[in-house]
């Protein structure tokens, strides 16, 4: 049985991997004819669903390719798997789950599923499978960095004040975030983060409450019993079963569909971008059913491109297509400026209950922003199954320098990733962090239960990013019509802050901006 089931999964793995850079027996659609549509947006994460709305709106016929499937939240609260009781729900197309350590690896089968990981050399990125992109799978954070912090990272060609008076607060309307209200936060579900910020008080430090894009009223309706608990039980990694995350499906891809000219297709795997003719852009991807295996190969044209498959997956396309010669016009910048937002985690170990199965991440956040060595914030987040009682997960950012980078390997057609974890600036942010934690530890008596650990983020950044591979609305130079509108854009930071929102109100102008200058009434 045992022989089976290792085989059955070495084969899922193998059919996963075929999908994965198109390398399998596969029909093509109408003898290898084009479709013909006006835009396509690759991906549904956080750019993607911005530029698949505004171009909607714009009556711009679109078709949204996004690698993974749809998540529709049932009334029977099992539309995804739990931590505690892990499926093929879990992870893209792996035969086994992917949540760092403590956490063991336990055999799933091959499938679709929301979450997914690239191993790298130095660091392991996680990012999100599905439409809703990593919505489906974050924290629901909505953080706006400080103008000070933004300009340490980004150049002065974006405007942070026009960020800050128009595209923020549009993203923050959208997705409905708001803080935690304070009869939901003095619950026992968020007994850990009332420590935390109790602890900051006492260290000097500020603490406080941050957007979060939930719906408020279902997670009430988890604490009385009427909704599937799920917020409330720390169950944020493989998605929310309540539907109390606001995540993208829910906002901007819904608003989307209703205007009538976005189609979003999933599980349309995109292997290649490229040049056609008369200055369009010829897009080849693999659809491909629920356990990765490749059904058919399409091939698109489209006017309008625009880039959303995240850092890692974004950057992939760019460097395959300057590879293949695709792109022959792409400039060597592409795959480097790449960065983990300087993401950390560790334990905190405290005296008293703690309750580890504490509700969503980063309700609260400390804030050391005038940290002598460099500016830091943590955030507690969920507690995932075997950590014991009296210890709180806690989440480090800071400003890391985008020293990493992305190559392509011919040999498995994909990129790999490279992060140099112990380079200067990265021993400066540990250092930081260090300070901050110690401080904290000597008002409270607290300690941690590991030094930081760097080798894992949640906020991959860079790889195509402003002013090295884009101009600062997301154009590829050199591509008039080619954007990107997703963490690609990024270098490596957002400034002590959740890229979430930085992408997001990024996208909104770099639409604002292709809109206002595009000529409306030019024919195919």
């Amino acid at each position: 049985m045992s022989q089976m089931l290792n085989r059955r999964r070495f084969l899922q793995a193998s059919a996963a991997a075929a999908a994965s850079v198109g390398v399998s027996a596969i029909r093509t659609t109408a003898a290898g004819v084009d479709e013909y549509v006006e835009a396509i947006v690759i991906g549904s994460g956080f750019g993607g669903a911005v530029a698949s709305l505004r171009l909607g709106q714009a009556g711009i016929e679109t078709i949204v390719l996004e690698r993974g499937r749809r998540w529709q939240i049932t009334d029977t609260g099992d539309t995804f798997c739990t931590t505690e009781n892990p499926d093929g729900r879990a992870a893209w197309l792996s035969p086994t789950t992917i949540l760092p350590p403590p956490v063991p690896e336990i055999p799933i089968d091959v499938f679709t599923g929301v979450l997914d990981i690239k191993r790298g050399n130095g660091i392991s990125a996680y990012q999100g499978a599905g439409v809703g992109g990593t919505s489906l799978v974050y924290g629901g954070i909505t953080y706006q960095p400080t103008e000070e912090l933004f300009y340490k990272v980004f150049p002065r060609s974006i405007k942070y004040s026009l960020l800050d008076r128009v595209y923020y607060p549009r993203v923050r309307s959208v997705l409905k975030s708001s803080p935690i209200p304070d009869d939901i936060l003095q619950t026992k579900y968020y007994l850990a983060s009332r420590i935390l910020q109790e602890q900051a008080a006492k260290a000097g430090l500020n603490a406080q409450k941050i957007d979060i894009a939930f719906d408020w009223d279902i997670v009430r309706q988890e604490i009385a019993g009427q909704k599937v608990a799920s917020i409330i039980a720390g169950q944020i990694y493989y998605g929310t079963n309540s539907g109390a995350k606001n995540s993208l499906d829910r906002n901007y891809l819904s608003m989307a569909e209703a205007t009538g000219n976005v189609k979003i297709r999933p599980l349309h795997l995109v292997t290649t971008i490229g040049e056609s003719e008369r200055g369009r852009y010829r897009v080849v991807c693999n659809q491909i059913n629920e356990q990765g295996v490749v059904l058919v190969q399409k091939s698109f044209v489209c006017r309008y491109l625009f880039l959303a498959a995240g850092s890692i997956g974004t950057t992939e396309l760019l460097l395959r297509a300057k590879t293949n010669g695709t792109l022959r016009r792409l400039n060597n910048q592409v795959g480097k400026f790449w960065g983990t937002n300087s993401d950390s985690t560790t334990l905190m170990i405290n005296a008293s209950e703690t309750n580890p199965t504490q509700g969503t991440p980063g309700v609260i956040s400390i804030e050391h922003l005038d940290n002598p060595i460099s500016p830091v914030i943590l955030e507690p987040f969920q507690a995932i199954p075997f950590i014991p009682q009296g210890l709180i997960p806690v989440l480090g950012q800071g400003i890391s320098k985008p020293q990493g980078y992305l190559t392509y390997n011919v040999s498995t057609q994909s990129a790999d990733l490279f992060w140099p974890n112990n380079s200067a600036d990265s021993q400066k942010n540990l250092q930081a962090l260090q300070y901050t934690y110690q401080r904290l530890n000597q008002a409270n008596g607290t300690s941690l239960a590991a030094p930081p650990n760097y080798t894992t983020t949640a906020h991959p950044l860079g790889g195509a990013t402003i002013g090295k591979v884009c101009d600062p609305h997301g154009q590829v130079m050199g591509y008039p019509n080619l954007f990107v509108v997703d963490g690609s854009l990024i270098p490596g930071s957002t400034a002590c802050s959740n890229p979430s929102l930085t992408i997001a109100a990024l996208a909104e102008q770099s639409m604002d901006h292709f809109l206002n200058r595009i000529p409306w009434h030019r024919k195919i």
